[in-house]
């Protein structure tokens, strides 16, 4: 009897899946529960996991768009598990304890030397197909190339002088790339891909997308972190960055100014009462962005617990929809990767975005005088139809004072002026 392998339903609205591939090959035997299939929707990626086991049969290839409920293989449950091979008999284990030493030397000492060859030739070449010219040889001995950035050109896939000239005057080309090269390469997009593209599009068109920035100085938050990081890592095991001093900030400010942490619904604006921050974070599969529920009620540790658990999520591909959905307003950080400014898209239906950038040290002016000060650039995109200038001026401007003052996001405010009642 076989037992069918049927996409799973893993959303309301997703009525397709892409099987991104298959862990197990046709043929294989596989154990109940263990994982034999990854599947790709336009959210996230799903595992698929064998309900009996058996030998796994295949019908869909990978990169194949399936339909919820189309069969993708099968399992035979009634086969019997293949025996284990490459078992040694106690005779052939006791036939080779008794060969004789000196058959064992000769035999231990040409395996040295054919090692050995092996090593010498793979300095030229790294598999039998590439071979090089005597002088060939020479140069790259003497240069210290490495032969796996030289494009071979002879007969046969030989390396040429020349080749190796080449590799030495042109040492960012990438490998297998000639001069001047103009070949194409064509990918089917992923559904997370499409999804993405598809969102970024509906938000420019649908949204009246505005940015206003700000930049704020670092030290008081780097100095904080320098000071505590140890003890807070010790005391709380994980480590003390600068998302959850960003975090606290916006959730204070976003209660200030509610109209940023809200959203349209036809003819109506939906104003939340709590901070559901959704962090953009880059996967292998692309950018997500996982929520972190309720931040305005979470701790600084649990703020930071929160990110690492997600960003590993995401990094592995094992985010949930649930962890996906939702969220009222999105941080999001290019500055990891570098970039000093930009104007980040909305997360619809959400009403705005904050932008973290890189971290620069710039010459400021302060009380007169011109000082080096570690600088950040900060945007904010909103949509102006619920959003206005006012507000979301105000709101960026309220991050920025509690980033430069940390101890305000004890209480969301300045404790000298909390604890005077102003």
């Amino acid at each position: 009897m076989s037992i069918e392998i049927k996409v799973p339903s893993v959303g309301e609205s997703i009525n397709e899946v892409t099987l991104n591939k298959w862990l197990k090959k046709e043929g294989d035997w596989v154990d109940r529960d263990e994982v034999i299939a990854e599947l790709e929707s336009e959210k996230a990626t799903f595992e698929i996991n064998a309900e009996k086991a058996g030998i796994l049969h295949i019908n869909a290839k990978e990169n194949d768009t399936l339909k919820i409920g189309d069969i993708a293989g099968s399992i035979d449950d009634q086969a019997e598990k293949p025996a284990i091979e490459g078992k040694v008999s106690g005779k052939a284990k006791k036939d080779s304890i008794s060969a004789e030493p000196s058959t064992i030397q000769k035999q231990t000492s040409a395996k040295k030397k054919e090692e050995a060859a092996e090593t010498i030739v793979e300095t030229v070449s790294p598999n039998q197909d590439i071979k090089a010219t005597p002088v060939a040889a020479a140069i790259l001995a003497d240069k210290k190339v490495d032969v796996k950035k030289v494009v071979p050109s002879g007969s046969n896939g030989r390396i040429t002088k020349h080749d190796v000239l080449d590799a030495i005057s042109n040492p960012g080309r990438a490998l297998g790339k000639g001069l001047f090269s103009r070949e194409e390469k064509t990918e089917k997009m992923s559904n997370l891909r499409r999804t993405i593209s598809r969102r970024l599009v509906e938000a420019k068109n649908s949204t009246a997308m505005l940015t206003t920035f700000n930049e704020v100085d670092m030290s008081a938050i780097i100095n904080l972190r320098t000071k505590f990081k140890e003890v807070f890592k010790k005391q709380h095991e994980v480590n003390l960055g600068f998302m959850s001093f960003f975090t606290k900030a916006c959730c204070f400010a976003l209660q200030e100014w509610p109209a940023v942490n809200a959203r349209i619904d036809g003819d109506n604006i939906i104003y939340y009462d709590y901070c559901d921050i959704s962090i953009a974070v880059s996967s292998p599969k692309g950018l997500v962005v996982p929520v972190i529920r309720n931040a305005e009620s979470l701790s600084m540790a649990q703020i930071e617990k929160e990110v690492v658990q997600l960003a590993t999520k995401a990094k592995e591909s094992k985010l949930t929809i649930e962890e996906m959905t939702g969220g009222t307003f999105t941080i999001t950080n290019g500055g990891i990767f570098g970039s000093l400014m930009s104007t980040p898209i909305i997360n619809i239906p959400q009403s705005a975005i904050l932008g973290m950038h890189n971290i620069v040290e710039r010459p400021v002016a302060e009380k007169g005088q011109v000082v080096i000060k570690p600088m950040m650039y900060l945007a904010v995109s909103y949509d102006h139809r619920i959003v206005d200038g006012r507000e979301s001026v105000s709101f960026l401007v309220r991050v920025k004072e509690m980033l430069e003052n940390p101890a305000q996001l004890l209480f969301g405010k300045d404790p000298v002026k909390t604890l005077l009642e102003l």
